[in-house]
């Protein structure tokens, strides 16, 4: 007599509906502790779509805030009776130039006078050298004029400016998503810091001035969420962890933001279905590509960032030689015929070549005909702490920056954790790059703009650098990152208000707003425009306290924390124990 299979199975048809239903499949959630339950395959969906439903609306409300603090800053002018000035009006002349003509030359635009509206009736400071042939070209790269071109011609001005705000609303979209799905920072917290960096100087005052430094910004953070994403390098599963498990259905290979497969850290989302390499991505390489591409057509200033991200993509392909070779292949390809172009249109090796006040120094008379590198220096701690120019003094919250650099170079360390160790290198490098340029390279930092120009093209780094402090780090930590937060965005509002009373522009007088919170701190800085004899005392002061926070500081401002080597502890987006307005 043989078996009869049971009912409800291949061999009795019609009986499915009595079939019992196979367990749940569950999913390991990597990085998770041994006491944390396996997640079904339910909960898992649930979770994830509610995550991306959070993140979609927080990246919506920071991209807002960054929009509407950049365009409030429209209605305060540039100088006393000018909208634009300095530079900006060369790049709006140019963007008309390539709307109306299709090329370069503003000859015609200045013989008409075009810049008056918006500029002033003052001639404008010459800074074109007549070249062969007649034509005048402004001595700045082209990229920005042509992404204005179409609104400077349709809507004049305003219309560029408000591109410009839309340009830092996109930005403060981008860093909040970078902050949450490749560093892990909790998504609350990443809102608040955002909105807190967006909404102040320097980054809401440049969301609407003409110049290439807030494009360049977005273009380095593009170019960093690119290269710290699962799509742009396969990688082994580090020494003693073993590959990521099978992911939660519907959010491909990446983890979803404010869950503990977050938590495990970006490199985990480097794997496919159980544990399979995940190989570079064309796309991904050919989108990085572009945006390192980009900086130097903003400006020539930004090559040495464009420069460290392309070694780290170089670095992070290294593994695959036919990828690797092509992106190497790319950069050179694009510098030569960047370097072609400037020889054809400018004369020489950069735009400097046309400028007028450069025809007797040479175009690298840009960096200083004397330079004093040595008097320079001073600048490492100027660029952050200067009265006038520093950005702690219309922002003091960036003054977190210096700690949280630190934390950074730590985890670094041989030791330290290793699948985060290349995300920190990729926003360690180009912000050294960006802030050794602005150091040595730039010819002042007191200069006729608003203050931090030459940093803003990396702060969208500093900003992740402090909120992967901060995150999972002790509560009195994060409100007292409110509070310095708080105060810059007073700071602001305080030169919007003073700006529409026509008492401060963007340009000049600045140093004379009314805040409080500004003057009280102020006495602190010092100012690096008295000499050496009047910034002397405070110089060394804030030296010292420099050098102590980023080499000393993490393992005090890290007491009562979690373990600052666990990526995975204090992650969650609704841990207990953080202050509510910051979870």
């Amino acid at each position: 007599m043989t078996d009869s299979p049971p009912a409800g199975t291949a061999d009795h048809p019609g009986t499915a509906s009595l079939r019992p239903e196979p367990p749940e499949r569950v999913l390991a959630v990597p990085g998770a502790g041994p006491s944390t339950p396996p997640v079904s395959d339910a909960e898992a969906g649930r979770a994830g779509a509610s995550g991306r439903a959070g993140l979609t609306a927080r990246t919506a409300l920071v991209a807002v805030v960054g929009t509407v603090a950049a365009l409030l800053g429209i209605g305060v002018r540039a100088r006393f009776g000018a909208h634009v000035a300095v530079d900006e009006p060369q790049y709006l002349l140019t963007a008309l130039s390539i709307f109306e003509d299709f090329d370069l030359d503003i000859t015609d635009e200045l013989d008409d006078g075009r810049w008056m509206p918006w500029a002033g009736t003052e001639a404008l400071p010459v800074q074109t050298e007549v070249l062969p042939g007649g034509t005048q070209i402004s001595p700045h790269d082209p990229l920005l004029p042509i992404l204005l071109a179409v609104p400077m011609g349709l809507g004049g001005w305003i219309a560029a400016k408000a591109v410009m705000a839309l340009m830092a609303g996109a930005l403060a979209a981008l860093t909040l998503w970078t902050a949450v799905r490749r560093f892990a920072v909790p998504a609350g917290l990443a809102t608040v810091g955002v909105i807190l960096a967006s909404a102040a100087a320097p980054l809401a005052v440049y969301g609407q001035q003409v110049y290439p430094e807030l494009p360049a910004a977005l273009a380095t953070l593009a170019a960093v969420a690119v290269l710290t994403g699962p799509a742009f390098a396969g990688a082994a599963p580090p020494a003693g962890r073993p590959p990521a498990t099978e992911p939660v259905p519907g959010t491909a290979t990446e983890p979803v933001p404010g869950t503990a497969g977050a938590a495990a850290g970006p490199a985990a989302s480097l794997f496919g279905l159980a544990g399979r390499v995940v190989g570079p991505g064309p796309r991904a390489i050919a989108v990085f590509g572009l945006m390192v591409t980009a900086l130097p057509w903003l400006s020539v200033k930004y090559a040495p960032v464009a420069v460290a991200l392309a070694l780290l993509g170089l670095w992070r392909l290294r593994a695959a030689r036919r990828p690797l070779l092509g992106l190497a292949a790319g950069f050179a390809v694009m510098g030569a015929v960047y370097l072609g172009i400037h020889r054809l249109v400018w004369g020489g090796w950069t735009v400097y070549a046309s400028g007028d006040h450069f025809q007797e120094s040479g175009e690298f008379g840009v960096m200083g005909f004397d330079p004093d590198y040595a008097g320079r220096a001073v600048r490492l701690v100027g660029l952050m702490v200067d009265r006038g120019y520093g950005l702690a003094a219309w922002q003091p919250a960036w003054l977190l920056l210096l700690p949280a650099a630190g934390f950074a170079l730590r985890r670094l360390r041989p030791h330290g954790p290793v699948p985060l160790r290349p995300h920190r290198a990729a926003l360690l490098l180009p912000l050294a790059a960006g802030w050794l340029t602005a150091t040595f390279v730039a010819l002042t930092m007191h200069g006729y703009w608003w203050p931090g120009r030459q940093t803003v093209v990396v702060l969208p780094l500093a900003v992740l650098l402090i909120l992967v402090l901060l995150a999972g780090r002790p509560g009195w930590l994060r409100w007292a990152g409110l509070g310095l937060g708080v105060a810059g965005l007073v700071d602001y509002a305080w030169l919007l208000a003073d700006g529409y009373a026509r008492r401060i522009t963007w340009v000049s007088g600045f140093d004379q707003v009314g805040s409080p919170l500004h003057r009280l701190l102020g006495n602190l800085l010092p100012d690096y425009r008295l000499g050496w004899n009047g910034f002397w005392p405070l110089h060394l002061a804030w030296t010292l306290a420099s050098i102590l926070l980023i080499a000393y500081g993490t393992p005090y401002l890290l007491k009562g924390g979690p373990d600052e080597d666990d990526p995975a502890r204090g992650r969650g987006d609704g841990d207990g124990g953080h202050p509510a307005p910051l979870r």
